[in-house]
């Protein structure tokens, strides 16, 4: 009997309370608190938004949107809004790539022994830049370049900098260390350490960076018109606000077709990087 008892497993103890084990139950405790919360707080009208009056209004809302304008005129005029919104994304995100990549390298430590005494300001610049929403730079910008796509382009660029100047920064710093390390040990400087081991290995995730927020300053792009910084989103604002309901079916369906085809194209290019 003795012998069997010391054969069997010691008992455990349960985990302490705010042991690690148990930090992810406690993580989801607090969110669902949170939900449960923000339900509680907000004056959320469910019982109005299913009524049937609601669904009527809603109803009559959408049927004035059809059918769509489809005339020559105003299809030429969406058309050349549209290739403004696409124009103002691709060039706000190429100056945002170009911006990111050079406050990046003083944003990363590219080598333990690398001092770094310019990453935290930088890092902090960034930070400033991708806190304020693309509509607010806009807004601000507005003043200063005027009404039109330019003050748009400016604005996508500014915010997108912020963002992919950090992402940039982290797949710097989290690149294979072993080419760079072995230039650095026959003499060769910085630079080209960096063009010749460090880029090449990064250059496809800062690829697929750069594509992934062009898919984003799309939509944001239709949005900025809202404040008068041309393409799709000013179009949208000034027949919404005449109650043109048949052209703005058509800017809608215009929208979905750009974002949709910004989406696949970006797509397909990561997974051709990628292979």
């Amino acid at each position: 009997m003795t012998q069997r008892r010391a054969a069997n497993p010691p008992y455990k103890l349960p985990p302490q309370i705010f042991d690690a084990r148990n930090k992810a139950r406690w993580f989801c405790a607090g969110l669902l608190v949170l939900v449960v919360a923000s339900f509680w707080s907000l004056d959320l009208q469910w019982a109005q938004f299913f009524s049937p009056d609601a669904a009527r209004s809603m109803a009559r809302f959408g049927g004035e949107f059809f059918p769509p304008d489809v005339s020559a005129p105003f299809l030429r005029q969406v058309l050349g809004a549209t290739w403004e919104t696409l124009a103002m994304s691709a060039l706000g995100t190429a100056l945002a790539a170009v911006g990111g990549l050079l406050l990046a390298l003083p944003a990363s430590r590219l080598h333990a022994q690398d001092a770094a005494h310019t990453r935290t300001p930088t890092r902090l610049l960034l930070n400033a830049l991708r806190s304020v929403p693309e509509l607010v730079w806009a807004t601000l910008l507005l003043i200063a370049a005027g009404l039109g796509p330019f003050a748009g382009t400016l604005a996508l660029a500014v915010h997108t900098t912020g963002v992919l100047g950090r992402l940039f920064a982290e797949a710097i710093e989290n690149a294979p260390p072993g080419p760079a390390a072995a230039l650095r040990t026959q003499g060769v400087r910085a630079g080209p350490v960096f063009w010749y081991a460090t880029l090449p290995q990064v250059l496809p995730q800062l690829m697929s960076y750069a594509l992934y927020r062009w898919e984003n300053n799309i939509r944001a792009a239709a949005v900025l018109g809202v404040v008068g910084a041309g393409g799709l989103g000013q179009l949208l604002v000034f027949h919404m606000g005449l109650f043109h309901m048949g052209k703005t079916a058509t800017i809608l369906i215009a929208m979905l077709l750009l974002v949709g085809g910004v989406d696949l194209a970006s797509h397909v290019w990561r997974r051709w990087m990628t292979r």
